[in-house]
């Protein structure tokens, strides 16, 4: 029988030169390389107060080198990155041998703050460098995450006032009956375990008591409306997605469709995208150019951010929510759209609209004359009435022939409350000397070269989301508060930006 040699896949001594095991073309070596030599990280010094006292701390290139190759490869937890570093060779190289505890790496990604921006610059201008940034088209998209936030404990202070009436309420019914069972023969273990539920919905309570003063107002979003509040993150939000609702936080990212470049990242606590659109291009300004397209879908779309870009004169396409019914090319969407909104009511589906509509009453515009279906004459009580920007020709029933009628049911949705029938047939839009920046961007887009453009737009941001997503794993933030979130997302675009790199041979002769 053939003998062959042992191959051990465990040794436990190894003399081998760690700086070899980065391989050239590798993200491992961009990292090693970037960090080493290209980036200024100067501005982390005044972290530390060890100059003449105190114990060496870890370099920071070190920590970040094996925060972003974990990233790179879906490992978020802090102890998983400080397994790594004592288990696999790149990790450990990249670290020389030192394994870092798990507290070091967490204090370190929590308190980024605003350095990771000046990282985030670093790379883009390596990028721009190598000719990656085209600044043709920026597209813009968002992508909403999780957090680390219990969604059940979000609302408003009227919901936690109500919350804490009820577990006080709870914890004095209960402790009453235990009072009057003192005079009877209980088991030792119930008892306890009466008390601990009586003092465990007494510690809820007063947390709520104290959070409730601690925060006297409620948050307001852009317009002043009320929005509600997460007890155990107060910057996360209740954010609809496809998947359901989610308490989380809105990753946005500008993209350059030249090569995918992120140009700018941003993460916030809101599910309305709307008042994003405007900080995200500002930050763009430096490497804008007068003829940069900025691409947009419709969760972006207000009249308010087109006058806005218009004012600017930053040329821009973005999206109405009528810009796909309106489109050949998206004739059959219809089809793949099986889940419900996810904000519905479950519990109450709502019944389906069964009154008369306006088609089936019959309209002459030539007499002005309109009969019901019942076969009763309306009265014309408005020729020409603007309702939303459109003029119309308003009919109303009559007293005498609507209160009598045996179809008030097919014809009012309330016919308890509502006495007569009114119809309104619309004309067209109303003539206005205002400027509808709304319409302007309806032509702009529906006209073949904006169709073209726009097109782009899909193939530009949304590979960058699913390498994200999908390649690096990130499905949730492990971290708390806008600007810890805001840390992470950038640390995620960092890796791509640099992966980018890495592909277009940054460093191979390093």
């Amino acid at each position: 029988m053939a003998r062959y040699k042992t191959i051990d896949l465990s040794p436990r001594f190894l003399a081998v030169d760690l700086e070899k095991q980065l391989l050239p073309g590798s993200f491992a070596h961009a990292v090693h390389h970037l960090l080493d030599h290209d980036f200024d990280l100067s501005g982390f010094d005044a972290r530390y107060r060890n100059d003449d006292t105190g114990a060496s701390a870890y370099p920071p290139g070190m920590l970040l080198k094996i925060i972003l190759c974990a990233y790179a490869e879906g490992v978020v937890s802090s102890r998983g990155i400080e397994r790594l570093c004592r288990e696999h060779v790149s990790f450990i190289a990249l670290s020389g041998d030192s394994a870092p505890h798990f507290t070091t790496i967490a204090a370190f990604v929590s308190g980024l703050g605003n350095d990771v921006a000046k990282l985030f610059a670093q790379v883009l201008y390596l990028c721009d460098r190598q000719g990656l940034i085209g600044r043709q088209m920026f597209a813009i998209d968002g992508v909403k995450l999780p957090s680390n936030a219990s969604k059940a404990k979000s609302g408003t202070r009227a919901d936690f006032a109500r919350q804490a009436d009820k577990l006080e309420g709870a914890a004095k019914a209960m402790l009453a009956r235990h009072r009057e069972n003192d005079t009877l023969p209980v088991e030792p273990d119930l008892a306890d375990k009466t008390t601990r539920r009586i003092e465990r919905l007494e510690q809820e309570a007063a947390q709520l008591r104290d959070w409730l003063t601690a925060h006297p107002h409620d948050r307001k979003g852009s317009k002043g409306t009320l929005r509600k509040s997460n007890r155990t993150d107060p910057d996360s939000a209740k954010m609809a997605t496809s998947k359901g609702v989610i308490q989380g936080f809105c990753g946005v990212a500008a993209v350059d469709d030249a090569h995918q470049i992120i140009v700018e990242a941003q993460a916030h606590g809101t599910g309305a995208e709307q008042e994003l659109l405007l900080p995200v291009i500002k930050a763009t300004d430096p490497l804008r150019t007068d003829q940069t397209l900025i691409t947009a879908d419709a969760g972006y779309h207000s009249e308010t951010n087109l006058k806005a870009l218009a004012t600017d004169n930053i040329p821009a396409l973005i999206a109405d929510n009528g810009m796909r019914k309106r489109d050949e090319r998206f004739k059959d969407q219809e089809k793949y759209k099986a889940l419900p909104d996810p904000l519905y009511d479950k519990a109450h589906p709502k019944k389906a609209n069964k009154t008369y509509k306006p088609a089936d009453f019959a309209y002459d515009p030539t007499t002005g004359t309109c009969i019901c279906p019942a076969g009763k004459m309306l009265y014309q009580n408005g020729s020409n009435c603007i309702h939303n920007g459109y003029v119309s020709t308003k009919f109303s029933g009559a007293l005498r022939d609507c209160v009598p009628c045996d179809q008030r049911a097919k014809c009012l949705r309330t016919a308890e409350k509502t006495k007569v029938r009114q119809v309104s047939f619309f004309r067209g839009k109303a003539d206005s000397t205002q400027v509808s920046y709304t319409d302007l961007m309806r032509r702009a887009i529906d006209s073949p070269e904006g169709k073209a453009l726009y097109g782009r737009r899909f193939a530009t941001v949304e590979p960058v989301f699913g390498n994200i997503r999908h390649n690096k794993r990130l499905n949730r933030f492990t971290l708390r508060g806008q600007q810890k979130v805001d840390t992470q997302w950038k640390l995620f675009c960092l890796v791509h930006n640099i992966e980018k790199l890495a592909h277009h041979g940054y460093a191979v002769t390093g």
